[in-house]
């Protein structure tokens, strides 16, 4: 083979594709492709005592309710929160033996509200006021739990479509299917809670870092 035959070949043989595939592209994080979550909102300065024991904050983002002879409860003056929605705080009783969360919240966009109570009823029953009619001790919704003392429990409401769930320590309570149900408030003084509020029965309460977000 001459000189110049020899270069041909091995020009041809360079320029040949290689036989090896491409790298492929690095794998996109699962969480990459998860859609955002909404972010919470803090609910820590808008709250108006309403009745009831004095509201007090004994160190910045606490909530005191004091002892009442009945309803203590307070107000949130902002915008509710619209369903759908979550909310969180964090709530301990401090004496008394009733209730020390009452949380009332917008159950429907056409206006019905709800109370999710937590230690009712003797200081254990956590349930829904009301459903039919029927208070957290008649419906579907009431257990019992034990609560102690100056512990702080994490409190946790879903408010989905024409679905209500609840938490507390992360612990499932509450799983209802609202629909067609008639929802409202415990006829009595809670309607000074309406339609967003927290309120405590014949007991003193603390509540921490509330917050919501939209769904």
């Amino acid at each position: 083979m001459n000189r110049r035959n020899w270069i041909h070949l091995a020009l041809a043989a360079g320029a040949a594709p290689s036989c090896r595939k491409p790298a492929a592209p690095p794998a996109t994080p699962p969480e990459a492709l998860a859609p955002a979550e909404p972010a919470w909102i803090p609910l820590d300065d808008s709250w108006q005592h309403a009745m009831g024991g004095e509201l007090t904050r004994p160190e910045p983002g606490i909530l005191r309710l004091n002892w009442g002879e009945a309803l203590s409860a307070i107000r949130w003056t902002g915008s509710p929160p619209a369903p759908p929605f979550e909310i969180e705080l964090e709530a301990r009783r401090l004496d008394g033996s009733d209730f020390f969360c009452g949380l009332t919240f917008p159950a429907r966009a056409t206006g019905e509200c709800l109370t999710w109570v937590v230690g009712g009823w003797g200081g254990g029953l956590v349930g829904i006021s009301s459903i039919d009619d029927l208070d957290a001790s008649e419906n579907e919704t009431g257990s019992h739990r034990s609560f102690e003392k100056n512990r702080w429990y994490l409190l946790r409401l879903k408010r989905s479509a024409e679905r209500i769930e609840a938490w507390i320590d992360d612990v499932p309570v509450i799983d209802l299917d609202t629909t067609g149900r008639k929802l409202s408030l415990r006829p009595g003084p809670i309607d000074a809670c309406a339609p967003f509020g927290l309120a405590t029965w014949q007991s003193s309460g603390e509540f921490k870092a509330p917050r919501w977000r939209p769904l």
